[in-house]
């Protein structure tokens, strides 16, 4: 599915990824964790073509991925929710899923009833614009309008963040019930230890741009490690 070899990356003349090498097989959950500023965003903005590589390889499904640009590796089965959301605030949450139609040109009709069979939150708020969402809200349309690609691969950078906990748990079921529908493989930037624990399969530590340690989701709950690690918990 994905395999990275030795990727660097970097703001600029600041190095901030130091080799990563990280293989993901299809239909796996992986979390990533770390302090703030430790690189776990500039990996995933590695990932997706965001920010361009100073070294190393990106393969997904075998092809390499590279130097190519962030809407052909969009294209080719890469979904990337960032931090923030990130949706059209002035227009409705239809017209939101409609920008994700017309840029994989799908059937519009058959789509959107899928989309809202996975989001059922969706179908009473398609009229109301963005703005007026909550976070949690958002965050689903911001799930909901990747998913219209039928993505392979998604990569998700803190989706809890604001979010209040019945929506947290809403999107851990239906993140689940992705992975069993469509085989979705996902990588997974996350603080919330419960929200990663529920979700991976296994969980990386990133320090200083490189990946240190690689733990299981039962290991999260032993405070010492985390802090050591992650500086939360306790």
């Amino acid at each position: 599915m994905l395999a990275v070899a030795g990727l660097k990356a970097a703001y600029g003349r600041i190095p901030i990824l130091h080799g990563i090498d990280l293989n993901v097989a299809e239909g796996e959950f992986v979390g990533i964790l770390g302090h703030n500023g430790m690189g776990k965003t500039t990996f995933l903005k590695t990932l997706i073509g965001l920010l361009r590589p100073t070294g190393g390889s990106i393969e997904l499904n075998g092809k390499n991925i590279t130097r190519m640009p962030a809407y052909k590796r969009n294209l080719n089965g890469m979904g990337y929710v960032p931090q923030g959301r990130d949706i059209f605030p002035n227009l409705t949450v239809l017209d939101n899923l409609r920008i994700a139609f017309a840029m994989h040109k799908v059937e519009e009709e058959k789509v959107l009833e899928e989309v809202l069979e996975v989001f059922p939150r969706l179908k009473p708020l398609l009229e109301r614009s963005g703005r007026v969402l909550s976070g949690g809200e958002q965050q689903i349309l911001a799930l909901a309008r990747c998913l219209c690609g039928s993505p392979s691969l998604l990569l998700l950078d803190e989706p809890t963040e604001g979010i209040q906990p019945s929506i947290i748990e809403e999107i851990i079921e239906i993140l689940q019930g992705l992975r069993t529908s469509r085989n979705l493989t996902i990588i997974l930037v996350e603080q919330n230890l419960d929200f990663i624990a529920s979700l991976s399969q296994r969980v990386h530590i990133i320090q200083r741009g490189q990946l240190v340690n690689e733990v299981s989701p039962d290991q999260l709950y032993n405070p010492e490690l985390v802090q050591e690690f992650v500086g939360m918990g306790g």
